[in-house]
């Protein structure tokens, strides 16, 4: 405990010096790996994973290896989760519960995106201890916004202070959603309890970049069936220090660490959160 209390506070440190030189450090990784290649892949640069919708590019894994090398660097005695490198080796992806500080790393969320031609993707960047993300950060190159949030000190885009608000009273509530075509039955059931009066779904794109408009207040909520971190940890700290809460189909928080029950949302308040929240788990 002692030893983890001193980590926290080196990170404390950390965090109230160099959160700038955080940003620093994925804004190069962008500008040498990733904007260079936006719409300029040959064939031969994009290749799929798992699934025909699971794309990665040579901009992907470059820029990984790029942040792998230099967020450490920065923060001695951290690690890097990283979406490409656990693709490589599962067991990776353990460190996200370990005792070491944690860098979780997605560096083109929005593969699809980018590979379209589409500005629509973003690098995030989201620094854990203990399963707790403390830090994150949303940037998005070919829109020229980053947004930065640190655990109890509020979240800013382009250095502005960032509020998500409250959604206005009497108009559906617009909710990005999971693709159905890439769900569980039951998964698909939930979400189609927000097909309903009083809500408007939409397919989600980058999910950095939908949590960002939650954040900002230009959407509602999400409501996702996956819970890989990389995807979820700087955004849900984004919209927290916003203002916005998250919950899981049982009502409570979405952790980091998995085991959540599925669909889960963020929204602009808490109480646009809980009423998604019931609508996922009385819908099946």
């Amino acid at each position: 405990m002692i030893e983890t209390q001193a980590i926290k506070e080196s990170i404390d440190d950390f965090l109230a010096r160099q959160t700038a030189d955080v940003e620093r450090v994925i804004r190069k990784a962008a500008a040498e790996e990733i904007t260079p290649r936006f719409r300029q892949l040959a064939d031969d640069d994009v290749t799929q994973k798992s699934a025909p919708h699971d794309l990665v590019t040579v901009a992907d894994r470059r820029a990984e290896e790029f942040l792998t090398r230099e967020l450490p660097a920065l923060l001695p005695g951290s690690v890097v989760v990283g979406e490409e490198a656990v693709h490589a080796d599962p067991d990776s992806y353990g460190a996200i519960a370990g005792t070491a500080p944690v860098w979780i790393v997605d560096p083109v969320d929005g593969t699809r995106q980018y590979v379209h031609g589409d500005p629509g993707f973003c690098t995030l960047v989201a620094l854990a201890l203990d399963g707790v993300v403390l830090a994150s950060w949303t940037y998005a190159p070919a829109l020229d916004e980053c947004a930065v949030a640190v655990r109890g000190k509020g979240a800013t885009l382009n250095g502005e202070p960032l509020r998500a608000g409250t959604p206005e009273p009497d108009r559906p509530l617009t909710v990005a959603t999971s693709h159905p075509d890439f769900t569980t039955d039951e998964q698909k059931r939930s979400l189609l309890g927000l097909v309903a009066d009083g809500f408007a779904p939409r397919p989600c794109g980058s999910a950095g970049l939908e949590y960002l408009a939650v954040a900002r207040g230009a959407l509602d909520a999400v409501a996702f069936t996956w819970e890989l971190a990389w995807d979820h940890a700087a955004g849900l700290l984004l919209v927290e220090e916003a203002g916005g809460a998250h919950a899981t189909r049982d009502g409570v928080p979405f952790s980091i660490t998995g085991g959540n029950a599925l669909p889960f949302t963020a929204a602009r308040d808490e109480a646009t959160a809980r009423r998604v929240a019931d609508v996922l788990a009385h819908a099946i």
